[in-house]
């Protein structure tokens, strides 16, 4: 029994992925949830699991190849043994370790004459469409019905070899062979390999747009056009914070804990966002409503050799410091190796970047999309400080916010500023709040 899978959607409604390795070859064993290939998305790599047991008859996609989802992309001999669980004879999708969580809950700004709901609920699933039960319309499933559509096939003309009379992606590549315009090359046949980048000519080097690239440059355009940036800048004092971050390392406590800057930060961010929480909600311009977030799930900002990400501390307003920079280090460390799931790179309510690990004082970020805020924290160094009408060398940060002016006033952006900034100059004045 010869089955195709076909590219899930690993990633919140993505559309395609590129496929970056294999596996596995044709004639392999495979067993169920047996990684089998690797993709990249416009958000992260992803290892794909075998949804059968059995034998790899056919890699229907060559690496470097974008491929979209619903497309199949290995065609497996399963042997006439089950396969995973499916209604319909639909291809079964994987179950991809880390996929599927939300962010918190969340409360909406109630509309004229209405309540305000206590969450925004989850949109209810469209109904699959029903093949025709006349036997009229030919019966083809979405990707053959694509390929059908790209080679000008008229699936009325194809007969389907398919049980029930289906046509399968070889009837529709069988329909347009004899044709000298558009001739179809043998499933069999070895695909071509992947185009290589173009050499560097007369000092010009071009290599295409995908992946995160792709993803991060659609996104910061959206975002830059969509949403009015206003962007404030503090310097802070931040000696105590760095006198306190000594004596916790001192301590048994975190002893095993990679304490850093941007763990007290985020603490800071997570208390002051409490205070103002129009910095930790999104505009939803389709509902024409503003939806304000129980809980902070925290972006970090983090450069991997994929390109730029911003992976989630999930409910980072429920954690201690010491639970804050474990997950820091938890999460950059799956970043960097390009290990971060799906899961954790959307949903985010409020974003961290830190320029200052290059040395950078400060600059102007561009809100990541859907939030209301973001905050840069420059580098921490010594810097000539006024104390008490005297001249003296501090330990100073640079700290840059930009919001979004539909959602946050100039005044709640200050507020909120200003509250990080004397959390980080005072440490604790947090157990004032």
């Amino acid at each position: 029994m010869l089955r195709e899978f076909t590219l899930p959607d690993v990633g919140e409604g993505l559309t395609e992925a590129e496929i970056v390795t294999w596996q596995v070859e044709p004639g392999d064993t495979v067993t169920v949830n047996q990684v089998i290939c690797e993709i990249e998305t416009a958000k992260a790599a992803v290892e794909l699991p075998s949804p059968w047991a059995g034998t790899v008859a056919e890699l229907l996609a060559r690496p470097g190849e974008t491929i979209e989802v619903g497309t199949p992309i290995i065609a497996i001999d399963t042997g006439g043994g089950a396969p995973v669980a499916k209604a319909d004879d639909e291809e079964a999708v994987p179950n991809l370790v880390g996929y599927g969580p939300r962010q918190g809950s969340v409360t909406r700004r109630a509309r004229r004459g209405q309540a305000s709901p206590a969450a925004a609920p989850e949109p209810a699933p469209e109904p699959a469409p029903e093949a025709p039960r006349d036997g009229a319309a030919p019966l083809a499933k979405p990707p053959v019905r694509k390929l059908a559509k790209d080679l000008g096939v008229d699936l009325r003309s194809v007969s389907g070899s398919g049980e029930g009379g289906v046509i399968t992606r070889a009837d529709v590549e069988a329909a347009v062979a004899p044709a000298p315009s558009a001739p179809a090359p043998a499933p069999s046949a070895p695909a071509p390999a992947p185009s290589a980048p173009a050499p560097s000519v007369g000092g010009v080097r071009r290599e295409p747009i995908r992946g995160v690239r792709k993803a991060t440059a659609a996104a910061v355009s959206g975002s830059a056009f969509t949403a009015p940036h206003v962007t404030e800048f503090l310097a802070v004092d931040v000696t105590e914070t760095m006198a306190l971050r000594d004596r916790l390392r001192a301590t048994r406590e975190y002893a095993d804990v990679k304490l850093t800057p941007l763990a007290f930060v985020a603490k800071a961010v997570c208390l002051a966002a409490k205070r103002t929480p129009d910095v930790n909600a999104s505009w939803d311009e389709a509902a024409g409503e503003i939806v304000y977030y129980d809980r902070v799930q925290l972006g970090i900002a983090a450069a991997t050799p994929r390109g730029l990400i911003v992976p989630k501390i999930r409910n980072a307003d429920t954690l201690s410091l010491r639970e804050l920079a474990g997950a820091l280090a938890d999460l950059t460390g799956t970043a960097r190796a390009g290990k971060t799931p799906p899961a954790n790179l959307v949903g985010g309510t409020f974003t961290i970047t830190n320029v200052g690990v290059f040395g950078v004082d400060t600059g102007t970020p561009i809100i990541n999309p859907g939030e209301a805020a973001i905050l840069a924290v420059g580098a921490i160094k010594p810097m000539p400080w006024v104390v008490d009408g005297e001249l003296a060398v501090r330990t100073v940060c640079q700290l840059a916010l930009s919001f979004d002016h539909r959602l946050v006033d100039g005044e709640q952006g200050s507020r909120f500023l200003a509250d990080v900034g004397a959390l980080l100059a005072d440490p604790g004045l947090a157990l004032t709040w």
